[in-house]
């Protein structure tokens, strides 16, 4: 293949930093996903996340990829957010203890894609902030079904940022339509994918947002197209949780 999939992992500076995005969706309503998170390094931020439980994160590995260890100490996780730039009554800010990430993830390779997050202090639980309930099993997941995910940033390629979380329904693609289409790229034991129309998307920067399915995390963004996160022939990529799901119960106890 000619192409490289792009980590949606914004790329980060001490200048600033491109945040999320969100393309061909459309505001969520305030505080209506509680267990969203805003990671940040030196309060930008750089990637979504969820909590999972009142001390632990899930989001995706490579979002630290570009942050030095000696920096990791400067992470923290945003709760209770909806618009990032203003002052939020219930909005907690949480430095991060320590990053987990897979023991099989490789940087800058798409698989075993996902870290835990142990924050330092218990996150207070409220209307704003909620931990988000896993997947009880690892089960194959039925194609056409929709899908929601949420971020904050840009809402096109070259557009502008969104302030606010922003949320879009995507539809759930055939595993072998992901594999036709990523090769060797796409691990179907570990990850899903959601079929591109061409309109709609999660793009870069999004990377660890959980992938709701009736209720349920199913998936964390992880890749799309280098350069065109809504190129219709390539399918959006995810991390499968369940999948996971031996690995976080073990490693959170």
């Amino acid at each position: 293949m000619s192409f490289l999939p792009l980590l949606v992992l914004s790329v980060f500076t001490l200048s600033g930093a491109m945040e999320s995005g969100i393309i061909g969706g459309k505001k969520a309503k305030p505080h209506s996903r509680p267990y969203m998170v805003s990671l940040q390094l030196y309060k930008k931020h750089m990637c979504g996340g969820m909590l999972i439980r009142k001390d632990y994160v899930l989001t995706s590995a490579h979002c630290i990829d570009n942050v030095k260890q000696s920096a990791w100490k400067q992470l923290e996780v945003v709760l209770g957010a909806h618009n990032l730039n203003k002052k939020e009554f219930g909005r907690q800010r949480i430095q991060v203890q320590k990053c987990i990430r897979h023991p099989s993830y490789i940087q800058n390779e798409m698989h075993h894609d996902i870290m835990l997050l142990k924050l330092k202090n218990n996150a207070s639980l409220n209307k704003f902030t909620r931990v988000l309930e896993l997947p009880q099993k690892n089960k194959k997941l039925p194609a056409n079904q929709m899908c929601s995910i949420a971020g904050w940033g840009l809402t096109a390629s070259n557009g502008s940022l969104s302030d606010v979380l922003q949320e879009v329904n995507l539809k759930l693609q055939f595993d072998f339509e992901c594999k036709n289409m990523w090769k060797n790229f796409f691990d179907s034991e570990q990850m899903i994918c959601t079929a591109s129309d061409g309109k709609r998307a999660f793009c870069q920067g999004d990377s660890g947002g959980p992938l709701i399915c009736n209720n349920k995390p199913q998936g964390l963004a992880t890749y799309t197209y280098l350069g065109n996160c809504i190129k219709r022939k390539y399918p959006e990529v995810y991390i499968k949780i369940g999948y996971f799901l031996p690995w976080i119960k073990k490693t959170i106890g």
